[in-house]
């Protein structure tokens, strides 16, 4: 298999995706103070719309799960005025692009929320990570609340007016983010649910938080518009689990019978979560395999469509450095060297100024 593979198209729900090379989703921290996408970020987006499929940064569904400083939100008329600005100049540019939902839970910090709240996860079980601050500066939040039932309750509720703004936005379909130590993956891990009601004690109650996610999103912006990602055993931020695999066998056998859109998962060195879940799903799978390893390559890409592991690839980084991509993976090109120092600083500097290869103009034949 080839290069070709990567460029043949694939349909995910109603999408219909021209290849399978989608751009993974990447904090950036470039949105306004309360959470409104900036005109910038409409560039960047647009550049990068020759991806067969765009997956936004995480985006709060609610001020109360806001998880860094300048983090983009989906709650307000003027986050939507604003997301309408970046699809439309996707959209223009041919892209496809569906919005996160990223619900920090316990991540976050008071001082780094617009509506200064104390974060609330499945259980007060606090985090050693720091949480980038306003003045520029990092530091570690206090102890999360353990959410209540009826906290839990209005976070559902946020992930579903959140979609349903994300269509009003333009959105072409939304991508729930129960991975990487987000408030659905901290329900699904051993060391932040310790909880022993119906939402911990079992598999069944692990599971029942992502569950009732994705259910009451796909019952209003519809299933086939509807995907969720998932990183098992991801040992990133600080989580924890032991024993992987059982969970996620049943979280997938729910899951599988609702006709989503996609699974975006995520593989570990630890658990191989492909080689495992694959035969588990039945619709279409977007592999990420460059987590906590170096970046996914072409060649990466091909290999994991090659073993029928996933229909589509991620990429993370090679998107952030280079907007055309799909251009330089095709033809073998280089890529541009990644400025670490503005990855997370205000401005286009590490953001829209990575350039695109200049490409010989077509000869037009008379």
């Amino acid at each position: 298999m080839t290069t070709d593979a990567l460029f043949s198209p694939v349909r995910a729900g109603r999408l219909e995706l021209p290849s399978r090379i989608v751009m993974a989703p990447m904090t950036r921290l470039r949105a306004a103070e309360d959470g409104t996408p900036t005109p910038e970020m409409a560039v960047y987006y647009a550049q990068r719309a020759t991806a067969g499929l765009i997956v936004t940064e995480g985006i709060w569904p609610e001020p109360a799960g806001q998880s860094e400083w300048r983090v983009p939100g989906l709650s307000d008329a003027r986050h939507v005025d604003g997301w309408r600005r970046v699809t439309a100049a996707v959209h223009a540019a041919g892209g496809t692009v569906v919005a996160q939902l990223m619900h920090g839970g316990r991540k976050g910090h008071p001082l780094a929320r617009w509506d200064g709240s104390v974060p609330a996860g499945p259980s007060a079980v606090a985090t050693t990570e720091a949480e980038h601050l306003p003045d520029g500066s990092k530091a570690v939040p206090p102890p999360p609340r353990a959410m209540t039932v009826a906290d839990i309750d209005r976070a559902v509720g946020s992930y579903v007016t959140a979609a349903a703004n994300a269509l009003a936005a333009g959105f072409d379909g939304v991508e729930i983010h129960a991975a990487n130590s987000y408030l659905p993956h901290q329900f699904l891990a051993d060391n932040t649910n310790l909880r022993t009601d119906e939402y911990g004690g079992s598999i069944a109650g692990r599971i029942r938080f992502p569950l009732r996610v994705a259910r009451a999103v796909a019952g209003t912006v519809g299933a086939d518009r509807t995907a969720i990602r998932l990183s098992p055993g991801n040992p990133q931020f600080e989580m924890c689990e032991r024993d992987p695999a059982p969970v996620y066998r049943a979280l997938l056998a729910e899951l599988d019978g609702l006709g989503l859109a996609y699974l975006h998962l995520t593989d570990d060195d630890v658990y191989p979560a492909l080689a495992d879940l694959r035969p588990r799903w039945s619709g279409t799978l977007i592999a990420n395999v460059g987590e906590n390893r170096a970046a996914t390559t072409a060649s990466a890409a091909v290999r994991v469509l090659a073993a029928g592991l996933a229909d589509a690839v991620s990429f993370g980084r090679g998107f952030l450095v280079n907007p055309d991509l799909p251009h330089r993976l095709r033809h073998g090109l280089a890529w541009n060297p990644l400025d670490e120092a503005h990855l997370y600083t205000p401005g286009p500097v590490g953001y829209t100024d990575y350039p695109a290869v200049a490409r010989e103009p077509q000869l037009t034949m008379h």
